[in-house]
């Protein structure tokens, strides 16, 4: 299936350009995530126990609905731009009424990644290099505070890694590579998906 398919099927509008530029320099443009290459992360990757999966800069919503029809586990979408926020929120619903549903665990919120305060239960999170390296190492540092107050096995999945992030996760010596995906169709060697795992020793 193609973009548009795939949007079909789930009754939701994802495909398409994005608008617009952030206003903050350290926060990246919103491309969304080619349903391909979720495709082929999950004919590799599979996710922890009573996983719940956190998309950070999820856009306009495809990739935390596209999980939740696929695995039916509880997802949250996190977006700082107020239009895309309300156009996930729309997508929500109009997935549910596909799904002739009134209630699902999909829910979004609209702020900015730093300021959410991750729970015990989080423990898969997904980013397609939605901001700056300082940014996303203010995240990940937030993360293992985390780790450290309720133990558990963590999954940090980059699609397209930037070398910046690469660079920084590979540093930490909490972190295992757990699994490096080489995308069908793609000559760029960034053009992939790696998931770094975090757990108890």
């Amino acid at each position: 299936m193609n973009e548009q398919q795939y949007d079909k099927l789930l009754n939701i509008q994802t495909a398409g350009f994005q608008y617009g530029f952030p206003k903050l320099a350290k926060y990246h443009r919103y491309e969304p995530t080619p349903y391909s290459g979720l495709e082929q992360l999950f004919e590799t990757y599979e996710m922890p126990l009573n996983a719940r999966f956190l998309d950070i800069g999820c856009g306009k919503g495809r990739v935390p609905i596209y999980i939740y029809n696929r695995f039916r586990i509880p997802v949250i979408g996190i977006e700082m731009d107020q239009k895309f926020f309300a156009e996930a929120e729309h997508n929500a619903e109009q997935y549910l009424k596909k799904i002739k549903k009134k209630k699902a665990p999909i829910q979004f919120l609209n702020i900015i990644a730093e300021t959410y305060e991750i729970k015990k239960q989080d423990n898969v999170f997904f980013f397609f290099n939605p901001f700056s390296i300082h940014v996303f190492r203010e995240f990940i540092n937030l993360l293992f505070k985390s780790f450290k107050l309720y133990p558990r096995t963590i999954d940090i999945i980059l699609y397209y890694p930037s070398p910046d992030y690469m660079h920084f996760l590979l540093e930490e010596k909490m972190l295992e590579c757990y699994l490096n995906i080489k995308l069908r169709h793609e000559k760029n060697e960034n053009e992939r998906i790696v998931v770094f795992r975090l757990m108890n020793e």
